[in-house]
């Protein structure tokens, strides 16, 4: 597990530094200046340059707010990665270890699949480690426990997600501050001018104040879409894993009982193994 979880480090590492790459790469090649593109009016020798579409995209947003959206992109893309990383059924519900729980269980080597219960920190085995520190209690006391365990370990995952309803949140907030600064920019220099001033100097403030919207969506669009994604399959996840932990310690209650034998518990040594046994002989 360790081994795994050091993997799943280096790929996320790597997957990011790729993508700095890439939009370090990226913004280079595409501000590169466009050509000078010569244009009269009114007869008039004046020229306007026409601006790259890209290049006025980067102005437009400028160093503070590109700096902003640059993280919460970043930041975005890297929480997608790791949960995509975790939230799968085979790491909450591994076959192998249902496996060999079941083969424990059925030669009846309580002790064994308790202790691979500790020792495992995926989903289910947490959940099934919690409900069999309290079998002595008896079946309900350890399904509330696993029920509690389901909801904990539900819950922080869950406060993961919502990272990403936060961005989603913010991205439209950031872009409407950015439009707001711009209109105020390109009121103020309407105000303070003598004469009224050329439809295509005001629509290019416009255009500016703009852009930081346009951003502030595109980047809370994917945010709201794998938020509610990963909500539904979290839940998918943990009514799962409950019902399977529920099947698993049911059938090692009930061998328990034909066994006559003690199921370990939480901090278990000999007196409580003995005390175990003979809760579950009286409820023979």
């Amino acid at each position: 597990m360790a081994n795994l979880i050091a993997v799943r480090g280096q790929v996320l590492a790597r997957l990011l530094l790729a993508l700095l790459l890439c939009a370090v790469v990226g913004g280079v090649f595409l501000s590169t200046p466009a050509p000078v593109l010569a244009q009269e009016e009114g007869g008039g020798e004046e020229k306007r340059i026409a601006q790259n579409p890209i290049v006025h995209f980067f102005v437009s947003i400028g160093i503070v707010f590109g700096i902003i959206f640059a993280a919460l992109s970043v930041g975005t893309v890297a929480l997608i990665i790791v949960l995509v990383l975790d939230l799968r059924l085979s790491e909450a519900v591994p076959m192998a270890f249902v496996d060999e729980f079941t083969n424990l269980v059925n030669r009846r080597q309580f002790k064994q699949a308790y202790e691979m219960c500790k020792a495992d920190t995926s989903f289910l085995g947490r959940v099934l480690s919690a409900g069999m520190g309290r079998l002595q209690y008896g079946i309900e006391d350890a399904r509330e426990a696993m029920f509690q365990m389901v909801e904990t370990v539900k819950a922080g995952k869950d406060s993961l997600i919502s990272y990403l309803a936060n961005v989603g949140t913010l991205g439209p907030m950031l872009g409407l501050v950015g439009t707001v600064s711009g209109m105020v920019g390109a009121f103020r220099r309407l105000g303070a001018s003598d004469k009224a001033p050329s439809a295509s100097d005001l629509a290019g403030e416009i255009s500016h104040a703009l852009v930081v919207t346009l951003v502030g969506v595109a980047v809370a669009v994917p945010a709201i879409f794998f938020y509610s994604f990963f909500k539904n399959r979290l839940a998918a996840i943990a009514n799962h894993t409950g019902n399977l932990a529920d099947d698993l310690l049911t059938q090692m209650y009930h061998n328990s009982k034909k066994a006559g034998g003690a199921v370990p518990t939480q901090g278990a040594g000999p007196a409580a193994a003995e005390r175990t046994g003979t809760a579950v002989m009286e409820k023979r």
